[in-house]
Order: structure tokens, then sequence, then C-alpha cells
């Protein structure tokens, strides 16, 4: 599909948008943290000294260094921002007035480099007639809850801690997965195409590719393309990043030590998947990609064996539309195994 201009400078901006995310958290969080230090001061002298006593002082100064420590992780996800071909060093104006939420369409594949598919050029110059001195974007809050959220799903797709969560969601699709194809050999599932939308960090279609299956995730949030980007193709061992997903507030956490625990990932390591495996990564939005032709070298209709959905349904701005898709997309005896949000209410 053919980009118009002002899509692309909006993706851009987009794109510049998260990156200045990533590059801001450090600043924004340990600011956050000190308002609560700040907050301290303006009560009694007596009231300062119950919460001294009780530790709160140097709690708030562990926060302090496992942000430091996540901001050292997130700046290596964000580190290299040019392998999606965005310019990320617009300028505030550009990036105040932009406002979009969609990506174009490219493939990393586990355990090898990344290969991009934009059907568009970029001039990274100063054609928009800006000053060479630029004004710095400011993440909102929405952001920094975009970058948390991303923070907290690296537990549940790739930490040990997450184990129980993984389970109760993706074993039973895998084991529906495996009983649709029950009569095939596993030296032959490579000639099975599995589809797996809203892949996120990509864990359940790294699963499914394990199982022997050709698996293809699709993702639509930058913050989930770098960051799956980054584990699946720049991890080579088991447990190398560590970070603090849940320093970030201090209600509804049962304890310090459940609010200052440390994770590690991955659990397994991403590059090493059974031989002839196939398995990639396409960005973009699931409708623009997989709901026309637009493609003649990527046919999508009649193409899948199965599509696994795990909370995506619910997502949909016309659901309808989704379910028309899987179904046109899906070869005969093919399978749609869903796990969320499938009611009456979504209708």
């Amino acid at each position: 599909m053919a980009h118009q201009p002002e899509d692309i400078h909006e993706e851009q901006i987009h794109f510049a948008k998260v990156i200045a995310t990533f590059r801001n958290y450090a600043q924004y969080s340990l600011a956050a943290n000190n308002r609560r230090r700040k907050d301290v001061y303006t009560l009694p002298q007596a009231d300062q000294e119950v919460l001294e006593k009780l530790g709160y002082k140097q709690k708030l100064d562990d926060v302090d260094k496992a942000i430091l420590i996540n901001a050292d992780f997130l700046s290596k996800i964000a580190e290299n921002p040019e392998i999606f071909g965005h310019d990320v060093n617009l300028d505030e104006e550009n990036l105040q007035n932009g406002n979009v939420e969609r990506v174009n369409s490219h493939e990393h594949h586990a355990g090898t480099p990344h290969r991009h598919s934009h059907p568009h050029s970029h001039d990274h110059g100063h054609q928009h007639g800006h000053s060479t001195h630029r004004k710095r974007y400011k993440p909102t809050d929405f952001d920094m809850d975009k970058l948390r959220s991303t923070l907290k799903q690296f537990v549940r797709d790739w930490s040990v801690e997450g184990v129980v969560e993984r389970n109760s969601c993706y074993k039973p699709m895998k084991d529906a997965l495996l009983q649709h194809f029950v009569h095939v050999p596993p030296e032959e599932r490579t000639r099975l195409r599995v589809l797996v939308p809203g892949a996120g960090l990509g864990r359940l279609a790294y699963d499914v590719a394990s199982l022997g299956f050709t698996c293809q995730g699709n993702e639509f949030s930058h913050y989930m393309l770098l960051a799956s980007y980054f584990i699946l193709n720049k991890t080579t061992e088991i447990g190398a990043h560590k970070f603090y997903p849940y320093v970030h507030s201090f209600s509804n956490i049962p304890s310090r030590q459940a609010m200052l625990q440390e994770v590690s990932i991955p659990d397994v390591l991403p590059s090493v998947l059974p031989p002839g495996s196939n398995f990639s990564l396409v960005a973009g939005d699931f409708e623009e990609i997989y709901g026309s032709e637009s493609d003649p070298d990527e046919p999508q209709s009649g193409q899948w064996d199965a599509v696994l959905t795990c909370f995506f349904i619910d997502t949909a701005k016309n659901i309808v539309n989704y379910l028309r898709i899987i179904h046109r997309i899906l070869a005969p005896g093919g399978v749609w195994i869903n796990l969320g949000c499938f009611c009456r209410s979504c209708l």
C-alpha cells in the first residue's frame, strides 16, 4: 500500500515521540519520586522522624536506584532507533502538532538480522525549515504509562516470574493448536502457517515457532516493536537484563519487597529455535496488512492455517471487519483460536 507524504511524516512524529519517551524515562520518573520526598519535608518534624524510623526515606532512595537501573535497560532498547527508518530528531513543534497511531510493515526474525520493507524513503535533512536548535519533546503521562506497561509486559512474556500468568493464557491456545493438527507429524509442522495478530512482545508467536510451526506475529505499537526487536534480536544469554517493573506506584503493593522486586529476562534464549524454523514479526495495522491484497508478492487470502488471537479482538474499532478478515485469510480446514474478550458487549 502506497503511503502519502503526510502519512509518512505523521508516522515519523509518532515514532519520535516514542523514542523521546524512552529517553526521558529517568528524568520523568526521578522527578515523580522526588515530589514524594518534598512532600515529606512539608510535614511537621515529629512526623518526619516517625517516617524516618519506618525507613520511608530509605525506600525513596531505593526507588531512585531502581529507576536508574530501569533507565539503563530502556536506553539499550532505544539505542538504535534508526533500524525502523524514521527521523527521531523532529523538533517540538512537529511533535506537538502530530497525532498518529500507525506504523509501516517490516519484519524481523529471531536470531537473524532485522529486515525492513518500507515503501518509501526518508529525507532526514532540514526539509521543514526548522532551526537547528531543537526543543526537546516532553513526554506526557499517557506516554509514560505506555512505557511502564511495556516493562510489566516483559514480566509476563519473558520472565520466570511471569510463567503462571503466561501458562494461563498461552498454554490453552497452544494445546488447542496442537490438538487441531494432531494428525500432522512434528517434523511436518513447518508447512503449517500460523498468524498471531497483536503479538505484543512476541512470546506467544515465539512459542508457536518453537513447536515447529511457521509463525508470523503482527504488532502495531512502536513501544512493543522496539522492545520485541531488542529481546528477539539483541539478547544473547538467559537473564541478561534486570529491571524493576513495580517501583512507579506506592499504591496496591503488598510490601516494600514486592515493590522493589528485581526481574531478570529472558527466561529462554530467543535465538534458539528448532532447525528449519520460520519465525517473523511484521509491524503494522492488522486491517491494512491482512485486510487487502495490495501486495501481489504476499497474498493473504486463504494462506493461514491458524490464527491465534490473545486479548486482541476487543481492540477492534470494527469487530465485524476483524472477523471478516480472519475468515478470509484462513485456509480450508484452518482454525481460529481466541482467548480474551469476545462477547455480546463487543458487538
